[in-house]
């Protein structure tokens, strides 16, 4: 029986090879592969059976059972018997030849059989296959294949039968005619010679030890002849290709006299092929493998061959390698290792032959040839050690190579010689020249684009190639420590390689530190021996000028500073004590910064502190001068760098300056002037520098020689006649005079300020503004270029600040002065106002602002003109962000921006140092007369600046202001009222500063009456706390705080000044700016209340014209003086104000809208407004059912006008936030009124006239107030809630989307609810007054009325709020009078109310548990609900109550709930799955006791819908069955069972499915095992499931439940009913659902 079974299965899984989805396919393969693990030799008989029998099977259907057998035999190898292994190696061999054709895939798999079978039965699948394998026969094609696997998969157990298959073999090849065979018999000659030089390499191991290469040497060598002889010649690259991968491996069991006798035409053979389409890894692989063979057997003809092969690898060598083809890499290193080969054998020949190649000047051919030369150097170095020199030599032509692939090969032959000694000989010097050229090369700047060379895709660059070459060399081989130091030195200071400087600054130091400890001696450079070494000075001067630049190439200061710490010996012998405590200080602090961070003027600072106590630490002067010659050598060396050459510059200044040689001092310096390059900024602010610091300590000798240069030839050929009718911008002329303007200022500036006075004006001035003016035939011309004129600028400004700060200067009578400040008002006119492109006008006012300073003062019209002058060129000039976008700098724009803000500074400087010179009222008033105009100027950012000017200068009064008599300040008034309009100003920064001016303006009075500097005034200082009101742009807040900034200047203005101030204020209502209207609108409300009374008859006309302003008028004060009016009327006729407007067309424009808010200023008056139009919307019909025309008997209901524009006005109101009393009051009434409007106007659509209205305004492209009667109803009940303190209640809904469900006809009460919880939530204490008022609304004709009604008391019973407030029982009995009502959703939304009490008042459930869960039963037996939304309903409500009712009320009727909700877990409505899946795990709870028995029945009825439903298409019914299942573990009696339920079945964790079932069926199984019979039968019923999924995993649940069941109860299976019911599975339109059934069919076989 259990035979006929296995096999009965595995026949229905053959018959399903015919499946056309490779996973199920997989999964057939699987079964049998399962089948053959219990049963294998009664599998591999009915496989081969099957095949046997249906000789017209698919080859695709034979080969997935091949596969199955071949998986049987190797995993069941040693369980095989003798008779099982026979008949599958005949079946095996049948299969494979049984076809003449080549089928591969069926052939192969019947071979593989054959293979897995040979592990073990060697002899019996030899002498199977030996039958196929008759001499003179040419044997099929996969025989020779399968010889071949067999001798790799068993090679002690193929080896001895190699000799005679050999013997049969060798005659067959003359008879195959076929490529494919030829290639067949090539592959076994392949791997029969692999296998034997295994065996021979491993004869220890081998059955027969006897084995030797002469065995098989005579077979091979016959088998070559063909092989070579005729097949290599072939016309088929395929075949070609086969004959050589044989060929090499054969080479190693040649006969050695046959081998060399064959070299002469072998290599040649395979040298010739590489002209040919063969792939070329596999001929180098072989061609190594020959060579090897003949170098091992002693060859002495391979020396003819030679020419030949190096002539076809060197190619090799020398094409692309292709990354995209992993071959390509792989014959690079065959070709290599058989130069490497030859290089053993013939050096001398080797190198003959590639040394000219690096003379040829293709690329390819040198970075070939170079890769060749690399390799022989590493791994041939015995034989080229007398090679060295003549490699050497042969180099110098590839070094001139400017390819950057020649460029890397060489630095690696350079690597490679310089590990093995080649850099030592004669001409290793220039090897390392070439390495550090190559550090020296620019960083690329962009990433290289990917080639389809592999090295040159992943290699780096040249220079990052050369730079860890450098380092490796120097710190790894010990070898080359003689070599590179100090020679390394010479590379130090030529500018060519100042790339290179890191890199050899780090070698250096690590070679430097090497000979120190080796000893002083070995340390010490002994310059004279040495003539090519830079000088000590030439190397401070090199490595502390490139220092200024410390994070270029690649952190380039500190290895420069480190180098130099460490060279301190050879520098100078003082030095080291200084240098050992400063320079680690400079590399910290460069190490602590980075490239932005660190200021590089502080940093040329510290190096300049350094370099002026080094040179006065050496005490020499011979040095000193020694060291600034260097420096000024080396200037034409940084012409490319101007940051290092300005540097180096002030280096030279500073050595100049400790420099005691007169002489040298003008020497030097009269070089600086002749050398230098003034078209060059960079190089004219050097020089400027140079002389500035040098003047410090030599100020006559600088004088003097700036004056000679004057005089000298050179200067006068550059500023000669002619000169002038060149381009002056470009003018070298121009440039040479700037030069020496700056040098003046410089001097001026930096030299000894008790020695500048005295030449200020005869030896600086003078020489200044010669060199500035042209003349040309004695006319003065002005001059065009830019940079005269800001040199002249700087230079002015450095003059004038030196002398302000002598001790002298008051003294001083600049008699120069008046000429000065003109040039630069001229300056600052000439500058455009519409952009900010230079700093002259920034410059020229900071000279300014020291001129003014100086003696005699400036004159009245003097003082007029230069503040007019600088304010309009700077208050005037664009916003910062448009002159941004002017320059074109947008994506930077820091330069404009920094500029912008100096000119602004400079501007406040120089007011304040004329303020200073006249500090009194009337020098202030005059000041804010030329200030006025752009105070009051319509555009926003001159304002701004105006109103920040004056600020500044009035806080600059307050400050300096001495007051020593008592004085009037009679413009205080005229000044603020300046002021006061731009407190509520557009911008918030000229508010605030307003303010300011305002408190600086009382406290200067203050100051005038008497009170003392430190004198604080109380209501002066609120003003600083009003302030923060003026942050706020929102015009109510600004109303306020402006009102209060007039009441605090009000009270400390003198009386006197006050109307003048009033007027002011008044003026400002017509302000182009509309806030700054509010100041004014203060005084208006008083009118009002005190004439409003007598208007009544007057109050429509007046609402008229109110709205008619409004609708004129668009500044804001304007606006709030109207609304303020409403408010005054109204509280004085508040009923016709009120029917006035809701007299106003619908929709409310915005100015009727704000006329409404203004009703909400004062509580007592808007709870009464609010009254009013609750009676509107009360008092009538919410709307009127009208019989559409079109659509016969349908109703259209229409709303009804009054309470429509009453609901909108209540919103209106309740929107303002001055409401919320009156709300609160009347929240209520309120509440309950606009939800019961909500409800009646769901669905309900304007009137026609007003439906017209907006199809016209929808025409007219106008944007129509939102009418929709819903909408306005719930914005109205937003608007209360929010007032009533309820936002909370507000946000909670709408985060929920509540407010939206409320407008939904169908989704109505959704939103109620949302809305009731949030009331229950949050504003509790107001629910007994509205509950009061709902319920006479549950009977209210109305549906949507009661339907609203009945969702809100519903939800409230999810509360416990109600049982607080005692409202529980009349909640609870209205919910259940509610269960007959004719509407469906009003019974539903009643049950959920019931169900509700179990959350929001337990206690209460328990008590009338009976009650409640009647009313449930009755809505699961509703038989008035179509869709059994009663019963899902009622089911939610069950699984609420059963945790708080008592046990004795469930279990009366525990049975008929389990059985009535039974049928819904299979229910298409995935919500009445999921209800009654939860319901149904909710009632386990109530299983102990008297229902054990009864419900553990339910349970097992239930588990395998509840398992498979795990794989529901809907994600909440598979919580709901997790659920569940985590419920009823506990029942079962079963604690593996149990844990496995709760331990993996978390509602927020994913389940693999699988793996969960495996273990839930071991446990189901070993505790239940009676069950399986039910169990099957349970998920049988589930292969007819309309769900994929679920019918997918019933069969894997019935595979699960076979691969655990014990022997003993396989009986219970009725393999009949579910073989068949399976075999139909397999059948199943869904793929994975065939996967299933023909994995489980796999399992079947256990229970058979």
């Amino acid at each position: 029986m259990t035979e006929s079974w296995v096999k009965k299965l595995a026949v229905m899984l053959m018959d399903a090879t015919a499946d056309k989805d490779p996973l199920v396919q997989e999964q057939i393969y699987n079964a049998l592969c399962c089948l053959g693990e219990s049963e294998p030799e009664e599998i591999l008989c009915s496989c081969a059976e099957y095949l046997q029998q249906h000789d017209k099977l698919a080859y695709p259907q034979r080969i997935i059972i091949l596969k199955a057998m071949e998986e049987v035999v190797r995993n069941n190898i040693a369980q095989l018997d003798n008779s099982t292994a026979k008949s599958v190696i005949s079946l095996a061999s049948s299969e494979m030849t049984r076809s003449k054709e080549i089928i591969y895939e069926w052939q192969q798999a019947a071979s593989n059989v054959l293979v897995a079978a040979g592990r073990r039965f060697i002899n019996k699948v030899m002498e199977e296959v030996l039958t196929k394998f008759q001499p003179g026969i040419l044997p099929h094609y996969f025989v020779i294949q399968t010889f071949a696997n067999l001798s790799v998969s068993n090679v002690f157990g193929m080896v001895p039968f190699l000799n005679s298959i050999l013997g049969t073999m060798l005659p067959m090849l003359g008879m195959a005619k076929q490529d494919h065979m030829k290639s067949a018999f090539c592959y076994a000659l392949q791997h029969f010679s692999e296998s034997i030089q295994e065996y021979l390499a491993n004869l220890d191991k081998a059955p027969d030890p006897t084995v030797r290469k002469d065995t098989f040497s005579n077979e091979l060598f016959s088998a070559y002849e063909v092989l070579f002889t005729s097949w290599l010649q072939s016309r088929e690259a395929k075949l070609r290709l086969a004959v050589v991968e044989a060929l090499g491996p054969m080479s190693h069991l040649m006969p050695s006299d046959k081998l060399e006798e064959q070299l002469p035409r072998l290599i040649p053979g395979i040298l010739g092929l590489y002209k040919k389409q063969v792939e070329a890894f596999y001929l180098s692989k072989s061609l190594g493998q020959i060579l090897e063979a003949s170098v091992n057997a002693g060859s002495r003809t391979l020396d003819t061959q030679l020419d030949a092969l190096l002539s076809t690898l060197h190619p090799q060598i020398c094409a692309p390698v292709e990354s995209s083809n992993p071959l390509s890499l792989k014959n690079h290193n065959e070709v290599l290792r058989c130069f490497t080969v030859l290089a053993w054998t013939f050096p001398d020949r080797l190198l003959g032959f590639l040394l000219p190649k690096l003379e040829n000047h293709n690329e390819r051919v040198r970075v070939g040839t170079l890769t060749i030369m690399r390799q022989i150097i590493n791994c041939a170095s015995s034989q080229m050690e007398v090679k060295k020199s003549f490699i050497l030599s042969s180099m110098k032509l590839p070094l001139q190579d400017s390819s950057d692939k020649v460029k890397r090969a060489v630095v690696q032959v350079i690597s490679a010689m310089a590990h093995h000694g080649y850099l030592e000989q004669t001409g290793g010097e220039v090897m390392v020249e070439y390495i550090v050229r190559q550090c020296a090369l620019p960083p690329d700047a962009q990433p290289r684009k990917p080639t389809l060379e592999a090295e040159d895709f992943a290699s780096d660059s040249v220079q990052s190639t050369s730079i860890n070459t450098l380092f490796l060399i120097s710190t790894t081989v010990d070898r080359m420590t003689p070599v590179l130091w100090p020679y390394l030195l010479e590379f130090v200071t030529p500018v060519q390689f100042t790339g290179a400087l890191t890199p050899l600054c780090r070698s250096l130091m690590h070679l430097a530190m090497k000979k120190q400890e080796e000893g002083e001696n070995a340390f010490r450079i002994h310059y004279d021996t040495n003539a090519n070494l830079p000088s000590p000075c030439a190397l401070l001067a090199r490595l502390l000028t490139v220092s200024s630049q410390p994070y270029l190439g690649g952190g380039r200061g500190a290895a420069a500073l480190r180098l130099l710490n460490v060279l301190h010996p050879n520098i100078h012998p003082m030095l080291g004590q200084l240098w050992e405590k400063k320079m680690p200080l400079l590399v910290e602090h460069l190490e602590a910064n980075t490239e932005q961070s660190l200021a590089p003027k502080e940093w040329e600072d510290k190096l300049l502190l350094f370099l002026g106590e080094t040179l006065r630490v050496t005490a020499d002067n011979a040095w000193v001068c020694e060291l600034s010659l260097e420096m000024c050598k080396h200037l034409n060396s940084y012409n490319g760098s101007a940051p290092e050459k300005n540097f180096l510059y002030r280096c030279i200044g500073t050595a100049l300056g400790v420099c005691a040689s007169k002489d040298v001092v003008q020497k030097q310096l009269q070089e600086l002037l002749e050398t230098a390059r003034y078209q060059e900024e960079a190089e004219r602010e050097g020089l400027a520098s140079a002389f500035g610091i040098c003047a410090a300590s030599h100020l006559d000798e600088t004088l003097a020689k700036l004056e000679d240069f004057v005089k000298s030839d050179i200067f006068r050929k550059s500023v000669g006649l002619f000169s002038i009718f060149k381009d002056r911008s470009d003018n070298e002329a121009e440039k040479m005079k700037s030069a020496l303007i700056l040098c003046y200022g410089c001097v001026a500036k930096c030299a000894p300020k008790e020695l500048v006075l005295a030449r200020v004006e005869a030896d600086i001035l003078r020489h200044i503004l010669h060199y500035f003016h042209t003349k040309v035939l004695g006319i003065k011309v002005e001059t065009k270029d830019l940079t005269l004129k800001l040199y002249l600028i700087r230079s002015v400004c450095m003059l004038s600040q030196a002398v302000c700060e002598s001790a002298q200067s008051e003294a001083f009578v600049f008699s120069r002065k008046a000429e000065l400040l003109a040039q630069m008002v001229e300056f600052i006119k000439a500058e455009p106002l519409d952009v900010l492109r230079t700093p002259i006008r920034q410059q020229a006012m900071v000279t300014c602002t020291y001129l003014v300073i100086l003696e005699p003062p400036l004159g009245q019209a003097e003082k007029a003109e230069l503040v007019d002058t600088c304010l309009a060129s700077v208050l005037a000039l664009p916003p910062l962000d448009i002159l941004k976008e002017r320059e074109g700098r947008v994506p930077d724009p820091s330069p404009v921006e920094a500029l912008y803000h100096d000119t602004f500074s400079a501007l406040g400087n120089l007011l304040r140092g004329l303020l200073k010179r006249d500090l009194t009222p009337g020098r202030l008033q005059s000041m804010f007369e030329h200030l006025g105009p752009w105070i009051r100027s319509t555009r926003e950012h001159e304002r701004e600046r105006a109103v920040e000017v004056s600020a500044v200068l009035l806080q600059f009064y307050l400050e300096q202001l001495n007051v020593s008599t008592v004085v009037a300040f009679h413009n205080l008034g005229v000044l603020i009222a300046l002021f006061s309009p731009r407190c509520s100003d557009s911008l918030a920064s000229i508010r605030q500063r307003a303010v300011d001016c305002a408190y600086y303006l009382l406290y200067i009075q203050l100051r005038y009456e008497g009170f003392a500097h430190d004198y604080r005034d109380e209501m002066a200082e609120r003003l600083k706390d009003l302030k923060k009101g003026l942050e706020d742009p929102d015009f109510t807040v600004l109303f306020n705080t402006c009102y209060n900034i007039a009441m605090v200047i009000g009270k400390r203005l003198p009386p006197a000044q006050l109307m003048n101030l009033l007027l002011m204020m008044f003026e400002g209502l017509a302000d182009p700016d509309p806030n700054c209207s509010r100041a004014a609108a203060v005084m208006i409300n008083a009118l009002l209340k005190e004439r409003g009374g007598v208007l009544l008859e007057k109050v429509p006309l007046l609402m008229a014209e109110i709205h008619r302003k409004l609708q004129e008028v668009a500044e804001e004060p304007v606006r709030r003086a109207a609304q303020q009016t409403v408010y005054i009327l109204a509280t004085q006729h508040k009923a016709a104000v009120a029917s006035t407007l809701l007299g106003s067309s619908l929709p409310f424009d915005s100015h009727t809208c704000a006329m409404w808010k203004a009703l909400a200023t004062e509580p007592a008056l808007t709870s009464q407004i609010l009254e009013l139009l609750l009676d509107k919307v009360n008092r009538d019909v919410p709307y009127k059912e009208n019989k559409s025309f079109l659509f016969g008997s349908t109703c259209e209901r229409l709303a009804t006008p009054l309470p429509l524009a009453a609901t909108c006005a209540l919103h209106e109101i309740m929107s303002a936030p001055e409401a919320g009393p009156a709300v609160q009051g009347l929240y209520p009434l309120l509440f309950v009124a606009l939800l019961l409007r909500v409800s009646c106007t769901v669905g309900v659509q304007l009137p026609k006239d007003l439906q017209a209205k907006e199809r016209r305004s929808a025409g007219r492209s106008q944007v129509p107030g939102n009418l929709d009667p819903c909408s306005c109803a719930v914005d109205a009940l937003k608007a209360m809630l929010t007032q009533g303190g309820s936002e909370e209640v507000v946000e909670s809904v709408g985060s929920m989307g509540g407010w939206e469900l409320m407008k939904s006809s169908e989704r109505h009460h959704e939103g109620v609810a949302l809305l009731a919880s949030a009331m229950a939530a949050r504003a509790g204490p107001k629910l007994p007054r509205i509950v009061k008022s709902l319920f006479p609304m549950l009977s209210s004709v109305y549906d949507s009325q009661r339907v609203t009604s009945t969702a809100f008391l519903a939800e409230l019973l999810a509360n416990s709020v109600v049982s607080e407030l005692v409202l529980l029982e009349s909640l609870m009995d209205n919910m259940t009078g509610r269960q007959k009502d004719p509407c469906v959703v009003v019974r539903r939304l009643a049950l959920r109310g019931l169900g509700n009490i179990a959350g929001g008042s337990p206690e209460k459930a328990r008590k009338h548990g009976a009650q409640l869960l009647a009313s449930m039963l009755n809505g699961l037996d509703d038989k008035d609900d179509p869709n059994n939304l009663v019963a899902l309903e009622a089911m939610s409500g069950l699984s609420k109550l059963l945790d708080h009712v008592e046990e004795r009320d469930v279990r009366s009727m525990l049975l008929h709930v389990a059985i009535r909700i039974r049928p819904f877990f299979d229910n298409e409505s995935p919500a009445l799955r999921h209800s009654s899946i939860v319901l149904f795990g909710n009632l386990t709870k109530f299983s102990t006791g008297s229902c054990d028995d009864v419900f553990f029945e339910q349970i097992l009825n239930g588990l395998v819908t509840l398992l498979l439903h795990l794989q529901d298409p809907k994600p909440e019914v598979v919580r709901a069955c997790k659920f569940a299942l985590r419920m009823c573990g506990p029942n079962m009696g079963c604690e593996g069972l149990c844990d496995m339920f709760l331990n993996h079945l978390h509602e927020d964790r994913s389940l693999h499915y699988g793996e969960f079932m495996n273990h839930v069926c071991k446990h189901l199984m070993q505790n239940y095992p009676e069950m399986l019979n039910r169990l099957l039968s349970t998920n049988l019923f589930y292969f007819k499931s309309s769900w994929g999924d679920i019918r997918a995993a019933a069969p894997m649940f019935i595979g699960f439940l076979l691969l655990h069941v014990d022997e003993e109860h396989c009986k219970q299976v009725d393999l009949d009913q579910l073989v068949s019911s399976l075999n139909v599975l397999l059948k199943d339109p869904v793929p994975v659902v065939r996967g299933k059934a023909a994995e489980t069919l796999g399992r079947v076989g256990r229970v058979v």
